[in-house]
């Protein structure tokens, strides 16, 4: 036990001659493993007696210490030496011009939401937006679709409970509006919207624009105007003719298929007509007095065309590639 002092001095040597930490680590072992010489000493202690004991465990105790001290040191300095290396091999030259900053960009459908907002605003319209639950109420009753109508059917409309559903159009905005406020009224409703519906023209989940305006002596002729001003503008020609053809909606008296001049043929962009009495009924107005016309546009069917994008399934893949021609 009192010849233990040589450890020491034996210890560092061999720690000093170690150049990497797996030859330290090894060397360690020799000491400090389990058949080491300090672990030995240790077990040795039994066999001494209990006056010898505390002595000689305060001895190889001060050897420890001494012989970790030196593992330590010569670990700090190989893990240093290592990493002098690495930073010599990986050094950055702050020279160089730095690398291009990726910068994202609005998406297209949000692009053209914000384009629509901006030139109904240039003609006064306000924005008026709504809940995309509705009850049964909201999205079909209140807009004069009968309770037999197929647009109630299952297999057209995506149904929360018995009696809300994720609205399909954004008509309850008109009737939410107007239940709020007394005509005039002038106002558009963007947003989505969601039908049992999945192919290259057609998503579960899309977006549309709604207009309505509700005033005395208003007419089917104010309608076309504002139709057509708004596309002319949105697609920047005015050689864009807009045509009306008869149809049926439940909610407007007459209804209109509405289709405008393309690529030499004519392409349908959406549904409109004057609000229908019975709606106004639901809403306290008086037909009477007040009239208004109201119509529809598919936000993804106007960028497509825009864009010149033919498959809307492109909106909704995240696509970098196809994004990023959107960042300009």
């Amino acid at each position: 036990m009192a010849n233990l002092e040589y450890l020491i001095a034996e210890s560092q040597n061999d720690f000093n001659a170690c150049a990497d930490m797996p030859t330290l680590e090894n060397a360690k072992a020799k000491y400090l493993g389990k058949a080491g010489a300090l672990t030995e000493a240790l077990k040795g202690l039994g066999k001494l007696s209990s006056e010898e004991r505390p002595a000689a465990g305060a001895a190889i105790n001060v050897v420890k210490q001494a012989v970790e001290a030196a593992l330590n040191l010569r670990r700090e300095t190989i893990l240093n030496a290592v990493q002098a290396q690495q930073l010599s091999q990986e050094s950055i030259d702050v020279t160089l011009p730095a690398r291009a900053q990726s910068q994202g960009g609005l998406h297209p459908v949000t692009l053209t939401l914000q384009r629509i907002e901006q030139l109904f605003h240039s003609i006064g319209f306000d924005v008026a937006t709504g809940p995309e639950i509705e009850t049964d109420f909201y999205n079909f009753t209140a807009l004069n679709i009968p309770e037999n109508h197929p647009a109630r059917a299952m297999h057209d409309t995506f149904y929360v409970d018995e009696s809300n559903v994720l609205r399909t159009h954004t008509s309850p905005v008109q009737i939410h509006y107007m239940e709020d406020k007394a005509p005039p009224l002038k106002i558009i409703a963007p947003g989505r919207v969601y039908r049992v519906d999945s192919d290259a023209t057609h998503s579960p989940m899309f977006h549309q624009v709604e207009g309505l305006w509700v005033d005395e002596n208003i007419s089917f002729a104010n309608l076309k105007g504002v139709v057509q001003d708004f596309l002319q503008k949105f697609f920047e020609r005015d050689d864009l003719t807009v045509r009306f053809r008869p149809s049926f909606f439940p909610f407007t008296e007459p209804s209109a298929e509405m289709d405008m001049s393309w690529n030499g043929g004519w392409l349908e962009i959406g549904g409109c007509g004057m609000v229908h009495p019975e709606v106004f009924k639901h809403v306290n107005i008086d037909s009477e007095k007040y009239r208004g016309f109201a119509f529809g546009l598919g936000v993804e069917r106007l960028a497509m065309l825009r864009y010149g994008v033919n498959d809307l399934r492109h909106f909704f893949n995240n696509d970098l590639r196809f994004l990023s021609q959107f960042n300009k």
